[in-house]
């Protein structure tokens, strides 16, 4: 490490012991107490399953947890927390997570929340300050050999750390003083400083390997064409020594390199990153990537070609990096429908045989299953022919995987039948406006933007649509997967001129909408959304038949839509509500926290945890919490009872970790 990064770079752990033993210890009577279980990844297991097989919490108690405990992460940091989106571990009855705007590392007793020890990582000047990922992240991965016990976890700046388990302090046998600088890569020149690269999620470790992936600045209009590459890399759990790269915009003369079609855009292209959670599987030793669009997600005239390997999962050697397979599951994506979130890992009947399987949920609502020792579909995958936009100088594939089975999570596509019609009068000005758009199937590609219009295209769902980065959940006793989804429509088909390029470096640029269009063209309906509810739900999907068994709406209808004028006198259905969380699910249970809060009965605000018959979806319980989930959920036994921890945050809300116990 260089002298000026050693200045820049101040690392001070806060260590403190509790007196006595760490809660956790079996009692005397163990053989009529439950076992403690630990919860060692961000998804539960490397498989990303987000599963536990207990049942001590069920549908007839539900409604009497308590909260036995709340961590408030408001203190932590140079300003207080809003957005809490961390995971946390529970291993030997200690929790470990990532909180607060500096993104700390905190252990926490699992039964009592009290405080074991904080680590800060603290990045000063412009290192941080230019993070394109900033805030408390997602949380942290974990590695023992029985002996040793490590803590890893990216910081804002893209720094690799590696803490002591037991103590918070940083082990010093990996990298320098316990860290890898992520900008130091020998396959790009990366500024220290101002590259816009960086990582918010928490570290795979599978057969002791760190894989880490990059994030980058959201790319509708983008600063900088030649934006840095986010090539995935793997590390040596022990010493820190990078292992591997695997270059997400290949090289000249690797494979892919000839699906970028002109000279010079594969290595003027940027992004291309693995931002999500990385599932692996250790028995075949294959880590499952999950990769998202280069620079320009809705404009792809510098990247003609399908652009491998972007919207892609690629199978990878744990050990070595090489690829094992691809699957694209968009060709040259222009709808930001890049990966969200981790593959799901799953062992199906299929064809009188066992088949490993791996099943990947999508923003567009897709369930794409693949044998995830293969990469070929489970169920055909055929290419259908999608409408074409008017970009000049864009490349259009010309047709689209999409899954015969299973069914998608959500709705795709939009109609006129499939406006807002709560009352005649709403439905005709959901027309009026809907007829300045262009309106078409999942794939419609985006268009010119034109005042007279059409202005652009609706998607369903846009690009934070379907199902986002907190995944789904998976039941292995009846190989059944659970997503929540949000059925959120985007104009993301206005593309503009940008001849002086005040909007970033592209000539052409996407305007969601362009800004000189009367406001009454905009695509909601006096404040109501566009189209039909529900807007939240979740499904149970059968993976061994490719079947969905359930769906519901998740979640109340929002105040906006219950208190307003033009609906007074009109009897909503529940709606459910828009936002980016996911299930969990337990022995009899589909456990999942409201995405928004409302106002009940009583006057009170607020959000509920709700728990629904994994079999039959439905709702068996309900429980207050004061904001809505901005976590996702993870359960354990400890001492004898069984706790569910999420985090809330949000609007007005204050950040905090809250545990539930009968």
């Amino acid at each position: 490490m260089r002298a000026l990064d050693r200045r820049l770079m101040l690392t001070t752990t806060i260590a403190g012991t509790i007196a006595g033993t760490i809660a956790g210890r079996l009692p005397a009577n163990a053989q009529t107490t439950p076992a403690d279980t630990d919860w060692t990844s961000y998804g539960g297991n490397l498989a990303y399953w987000r599963y536990a097989p207990l049942d001590q919490i069920n549908a007839d108690n539900f409604n009497k947890l308590q909260i036995a405990w709340h961590f408030k992460t408001a203190n932590f940091g140079p300003r207080p927390e809003y957005q809490l989106q961390c995971t946390p571990l529970l291993i030997k009855g200690r929790l470990y997570a990532t909180v607060g705007t500096r993104r700390d590392v905190v252990c926490l007793d699992g039964a009592t929340g009290e405080i074991i020890w904080v680590h800060k990582t603290i990045e000063e000047g412009a290192r941080a300050a230019h993070s394109p990922r900033r805030l408390s992240g997602r949380g942290v991965g974990y590695w023992t050999d029985g002996n040793a016990e490590r803590i890893l976890y990216v910081t804002i700046g893209y720094q690799l750390c590696s803490l002591d388990a037991k103590t918070g302090l940083p082990d010093t046998s990996f990298g320098e003083n316990g860290i890898v600088d992520l900008k130091k890569d020998d396959d790009q020149d990366l500024d220290p400083d101002t590259a816009d690269i960086g990582l918010h999620t928490a570290p795979t470790i599978a057969r002791n390997v760190v894989i880490i992936g990059a994030a980058h600045t959201a790319g509708n209009t983008p600063a900088v064409k030649d934006n840095a590459k986010g090539y995935v890399r793997g590390f040596d759990v022990k010493t820190g020594k990078r292992k591997w790269i695997f270059h997400t915009i290949p090289m000249k003369g690797e494979f892919g390199y000839d699906t970028w079609l002109k000279p010079g855009q594969a290595e003027a292209a940027g992004n291309t990153g693995c931002w999500n959670q990385i599932s692996a599987d250790e028995e075949l030793g294959l880590a499952y990537l999950g990769i998202e669009l280069p620079t320009g997600d809705q404009m792809g005239i510098y990247r003609a070609g399908d652009n491998l390997f972007s919207d892609s999962i690629v199978a990878v050697d744990i050990e070595t990096g090489k690829r094992k397979w691809h699957y694209q599951m968009v060709h040259h994506g222009l709808w930001d429908y890049d990966v969200p979130c981790a593959a799901i890992l799953c062992d199906l009947p299929h064809n009188g045989r066992t088949i490993k399987a791996l099943c990947q949920p999508t923003k567009q609502a897709f369930l794409f299953v693949l044998d995830r020792e293969t990469g070929k579909p489970v169920w055909p995958i055929p290419e259908v022919k999608v409408p074409k936009g008017d970009v000049p100088g864009e490349w259009y594939s010309p047709t689209q995987p999409q899954p015969t089975k299973p069914p998608p999570v959500d709705r795709q596509g939009i109609t006129k039948d499939d406006l807002i019609d709560f009352t005649p009068e709403l439905h005709q000005k959901a027309l009026e406006i809907a007829s300045h758009y262009k309106l078409g199937p999942v794939y419609t590609a985006p268009i010119m933007g034109k005042k007279d219009g059409p202005i652009g295209v609706i998607n369903l769902p846009g690009y934070i649509g379907g199902v986002n980065w907190p995944g789904g959940s998976y039941d292995p006793d009846t190989y059944t997967v659970y997503t929540y989804s949000q059925t959120n429509p985007l104009t993301a088909g206005s593309i503009i001129p940008n001849p002086d390029h005040t909007r970033g470096a592209f000539d052409y640029v996407h305007a969601s909408p362009p800004s000189d269009i009367p406001r009454a063209y905009y695509p909601s309906v006096d404040g109501l959304p566009i189209i039909k509810p529900p807007y939240g739900r979740i499904t149970a999907t059968n993976l061994a038949d490719g079947t969905q068994t359930w769906q519901i709406a998740h979640g109340e209808t929002p105040d906006e839509i219950r208190n307003h004028p033009a609906l007074k006198g009109v009897k909503i259905p529940r709606t459910g509500m828009m936002g980016k969380i996911s299930p969990l699910t337990t022995k009899s249970l589909v456990i999942c926290g409201d995405p928004e809060m409302y106002t009940d009965e009583t006057g009170t605000k607020g959000a509920r945890l709700r728990a629904y018959d994994k079999a039959t979806g439905a709702e068996k319980g309900a429980v207050f919490m004061p904001g809505q989930q901005s976590g996702s959920p993870m359960t354990y036994m400890l001492n004898g009872k069984q706790y569910i921890v999420l985090a809330v945050s949000g609007r007005g809300v204050d950040a905090q970790f809250i545990a539930f116990r009968l």
